[in-house]
């Protein structure tokens, strides 16, 4: 079996090796026993269901909240010749029967689904069919209502459990306290007991420099780490407003630099995406939409503009510096006036009963939706437009939603991403004729029939820009001809969508009916009130090792000093004396008369601390006696 799975590892994915805890993690479920593996940011989660769903027969089942990050997943097995569907919010009632037919009836390995479809009549119907063999759980926190994103669609996945009795789960996260360890296992486990595997990967980063910074002025501080750590860098900030303005002020100072938020198009946000992935851009000044499913292993610096509001959040945005193993750095700004703003958080992010209601009230209203209104129906839901029209206040609106959708009451999704679709709407000789008398659309119609199979029997997603790469020409002309085309009745063409949807998942009850679990609401608060505390006390604490502070906070308690975060070099600052500090300064120099690797360095420098070492390394940096290259090498400066 051992020899088996490496063969799919390196045929499919182009891997000799499995990486730590891969290999223990792909094992436990080939022999069918459930698993929750905790996993850092960029540490292989995905090949851990990939490898035994190619192994075993049949089709593996991922349930993955994110809609942009299942059809990266899709685009990316199929570019290795491995069948993948996915089912999402959104998509018509016909394309899903299309993509589940197909999957029922095809070598179909992996089929992605958001936990909003699982227990849809149209899914049921067809699950028999579907030969699953592996049930995996991406995001599996989300299933904690004392995790930091709690959704409640996620729940429905113990009941599929029921459907599919036998089958094997594996649960994956990059983050999860030890009380929301154990609740995903319970949550997920047959009648609650619990039959989970855990496997946790350590929480150190040793080439992962961590700091923290009080700062007046945060681009003056920007600039700074920016000119002593060259290479690829990504900045968070809160607001997509801060977004561009960072952004802005990185240009003037002679920094290339774009911005990135969830309020950009689509096609917008992937260009500036690929132009930094490709290092068109160096800094990407991004919200936290940004990062999810992207594999750049190169970015050498990760800086939180803003405090974040959970270790949770910090820990895996900080992660993706640095997963090629170069020393890298996570860098966070922050001011007392924020601080102040942090403990301000579980008032706004939890509203009182009565705001609760007005927001619901509100909504109904909006979407015009009478009482007995039954659920399951998406409505496009203008979150600007609806603030407007009912006078609310943008913090209360969006955290009564959430409070809303927690309780199981409505579903919203801000970035839902619908591709365009085609079906053909006459016979092929009516096309004939009408290609007959427009040749210009000849080339498109063609293209279509070749590229898109089935595009005469159902709906089919079809991406414009690609179909302009075949072509060779643009995508707004592309879009011109698919409308012409609709207009004359040849096809029925569906512009892609990027309209925020909202869904009701109860039925429309009187405003002053609305009830929610109180006694989970305010756990929930208490709970996110504990998180502000702890991400205060990582921000102010300036003597504890900050890698252990992380590691501790999600249970690995094996963890040690890193050595290299800011308190850790301040410490060893004060116990390294000016003799040995000058003696390695003068190895260093003596062995950088050509650029070198930090390992290869720290090896021809044996005999002296390690530490030791990394602090001289740090000074020199910052005193630009020594310079990191591009490709991650470091050389003496002339």
């Amino acid at each position: 079996m051992e020899q088996a799975l490496r063969e799919i590892l390196k045929e499919y994915f182009g891997y000799d090796h499995f990486r730590p805890l891969q290999s223990e993690i792909v094992q436990a479920a080939v022999k069918g026993k459930d698993v929750l593996a905790l996993m850092p940011t960029g540490g292989g989660k995905s090949l851990c269901y990939q490898v035994p769903g190619l192994y075993k027969e049949g089709l593996c089942l991922v349930i993955s909240p994110l809609i942009a990050l299942m059809n990266d997943q899709v685009q990316n097995l199929r570019k290795k010749n491995i069948t993948a569907f996915a089912i999402h919010t959104g998509m018509s009632r016909k394309e899903v029967i299309h993509v589940l037919k197909t999957a029922a009836h095809s070598n179909c390995k992996f089929l992605y689904v958001s936990p909003e479809r699982l227990e849809t009549n149209l899914f049921k119907e067809y699950l028999p069919a579907l030969g699953v063999n592996l049930i995996a759980v991406d995001e599996a926190h989300c299933i904690s209502q004392w995790g930091y994103d709690f959704r409640p669609p996620y729940l429905r996945i113990a009941r599929l459990r029921e459907e599919l009795p036998g089958i094997p789960v594996i649960a994956l996260t990059a983050s999860a306290t030890p009380k929301v360890q154990e609740d995903i296992c319970e949550k997920l486990s047959p009648e609650g007991q619990n039959t989970f595997t855990v496997f946790r990967q350590s929480f150190e980063r040793p080439n992962l420099s961590y700091s923290v910074f009080k700062v007046a002025s945060r681009i003056r501080k920007i600039t700074e780490v920016l000119g002593n750590v060259p290479g690829t860098a990504i900045i968070y900030c809160k607001t997509r407003k801060h977004t561009k303005e960072l952004r802005d002020l990185l240009l003037m100072e002679g920094i290339a630099a774009d911005y990135y938020n969830a309020g950009l198009p689509a096609e917008e946000r992937t260009r500036k995406q690929q132009d930094w992935i490709r290092n068109k851009t160096r800094v990407i000044v991004c919200t936290n939409a940004f990062g999810m499913g992207i594999d750049k292993p190169d970015v050498r610096v990760v800086i939180h503009a803003d405090v974040p509001d959970c270790l949770e959040n910090y820990y895996q945005e900080a992660g993706r510096a640095g997963r090629d193993g170069t020393k890298s750095y996570a860098v966070l700004l922050y001011s007392d006036a924020e601080l102040e703003a942090l403990e301000k958080m579980p008032e706004q992010r939890f509203p009182d009963m009565e705001t609760i209601r007005r927001v619901y009230g509100s909504v109904v209203h909006y979407l015009q939706l009478p009482e007995n209104e039954p659920p399951g129906e998406f409505y496009d839901f203008d979150l600007k437009d609806f603030i407007k029209k009912f006078g609310l206040d943008v913090t209360t609106a969006v955290y009564s939603l959430k409070a809303l959708e927690q309780d199981g009451w409505l579903t919203f999704n801000e970035q839902v991403f619908i591709p365009a679709t085609v079906r053909f709407t006459v016979y092929k000789e009516t096309l004939y004729e009408y290609e007959g008398t427009h040749a210009d659309s000849e080339p498109l119609v063609k293209t279509l029939l070749r590229t898109y199979e089935g595009i005469y029997d159902y709906p089919i997603g079809i991406s414009e820009s690609y179909i302009a790469y075949l072509m060779k020409t643009d995508a707004s002309l592309i879009r011109e001809q698919l409308l012409r085309l609709d207009a004359d009745g040849i096809i029925d063409y569906q512009p892609r969508k990027e309209d925020p949807q909202l869904m009701l998942t109860r039925t429309r009850v009187r405003i002053a009916e609305l009830q929610i679990n109180m006694k989970n609401y305010t756990a929930r608060k208490r709970l996110f009130t504990e998180r502000i505390a702890q991400m205060k006390r990582y921000v102010t604490d300036e003597t504890g090792c900050r890698s252990k502070m992380i590691g501790n906070y999600f249970g690995d308690h094996q963890i040690k000093d890193c050595g290299v975060c800011d308190n850790c070099l301040k410490r060893r600052n004060n116990q390294l004396t000016r003799e040995a500090f000058e003696t390695i300064q003068s190895r260093i120099r003596e062995t950088l008369t050509e650029p070198s690797t930090i390992p290869q360095l720290m090896t021809r420098l044996q005999g002296a601390e390690k530490e030791h070492i990394w602090t001289v390394i740090n000074f020199l940096t910052r005193e630009e006696k020594i310079q990191m290259l591009e490709d991650g090498t470091i050389r003496w400066k002339q």
